[in-house]
């Protein structure tokens, strides 16, 4: 059974969604597409002018890598940053990452470790930091990010940024645009579809990424692969950690159910994810970076609850005994990180 959080936010997330990504959305969404035209132009001419801005900027003091998605919404970029970062740091590269921190307290840039609240870091950040044992910087402005990332680590010879595609304030050496199975959606751009920048501009992108069994949305003369693979269940007090799938249902007791938690941009591919290995659950939306509270916790009778690893690193100050998450990786095809390092050196 499926429920989401009532709340005025998640509703309208959950129509644009229908609107963006049903392959037959009826005349009615057809009819919304229209009216939002206008809107839709607007937003094409501003993201031209934003591209602009980027292709002028100066090269950045090291080398950059941003992995970012013309779509709104999650497509595995948190993980495959991460991937891609550990990679480089396993052929000796010194490597930082960048991340914008969407739903911190705090304003100014700052540097994350494993022990920063989600409040100051944000829970993309908080995950690398944790994952990665690497330097991360978190800001809205990931230039200042990358100044402070680079003053307080000179060793980084090489910075991943988790998003920041259509961040005009960053220089950058490579762009790698992610797509999921979702492609370009209904192809329009927001809000009248989810592309924040114009299909056209994939030609300007130097590598596309495909995960989630995607197909290419337009051709490219370089395309790679990475896969998602789930390592186990850990708890989020950090009691005890990776459970494999076929021993995590048998830890509830008789009668028990199962209850999934997900506030993140595309729930329901953490949902299938579980499904497909084999854990049944009653799910729950909330929205995306939405944190999972006391409160609503206290409102589960499930006698198990997973969920994301980013609602995990929110809740851990809280969460009880039934409180467990799935860790995750990501696994680029070796051919991507032997472009990369040719690029870097190039």
């Amino acid at each position: 059974m499926a429920e989401s959080a009532t709340t005025p936010r998640r509703t309208l997330e959950r129509a644009l969604i229908r609107l963006w990504f049903d392959p037959d959305p009826g005349p009615a969404a057809r009819l919304a597409v229209g009216l939002l035209a206008p809107l839709e132009l607007l937003t094409a001419a501003l993201a031209r002018r934003q591209r602009a801005r980027i292709e002028a900027l100066r090269a950045p003091p090291v080398p950059l890598v941003v992995v970012g998605n013309l779509v709104v919404g999650g497509a595995g970029k948190t993980p495959l940053a991460g991937a891609l970062a550990r990679a480089l740091a396993g052929r000796g590269r010194h490597p930082g990452l960048l991340v914008r921190g969407h739903g911190r307290q705090a304003g100014a840039v700052t540097m994350v470790a494993a022990d920063t609240t989600a409040e100051i870091a944000g829970d993309e950040a908080l995950v690398l930091a944790r994952r990665t044992g690497l330097p991360v910087a978190v800001g809205a402005d990931r230039g200042q990010a990358l100044a402070l990332l680079l003053a307080r680590h000179p060793e980084v010879d090489v910075v991943v940024s988790d998003d920041g595609l259509q961040h005009d304030r960053l220089a950058r050496s490579l762009e790698i645009a992610l797509f999921d199975r979702r492609g370009l959606g209904n192809g329009h751009l927001l809000p009248a579809g989810p592309l924040r920048e114009p299909a056209e501009h994939l030609a300007r992108m130097d590598a596309l990424v495909l995960t989630d069994g995607a197909k290419a949305p337009r051709a490219h003369p370089l395309i790679f692969r990475s896969d998602i693979r789930a390592l186990g269940f850990s708890r989020v007090d950090g009691s005890r950690s990776l459970v494999q799938p076929a021993q995590f249902a048998g830890l509830a007791e008789p009668g028990d159910t199962i209850t999934a938690v997900a506030g993140i941009a595309n729930p329901s591919r953490f949902f299938a994810l579980l499904a497909a290995n084999g854990i049944e659950a009653e799910t729950l939306e909330l929205g995306d970076h939405e944190a999972l509270d006391e409160q609503r916790l206290g409102w589960i009778k499930s006698g198990l609850i997973v969920m994301t690893e980013k609602d995990a690193v929110k809740c851990r100050s809280f969460a009880d005994h039934r409180c467990w998450f799935l860790e995750i990786e990501a696994i680029p095809e070796p051919a991507l990180i032997d472009w990369l390092e040719e690029v870097i050196d190039g």
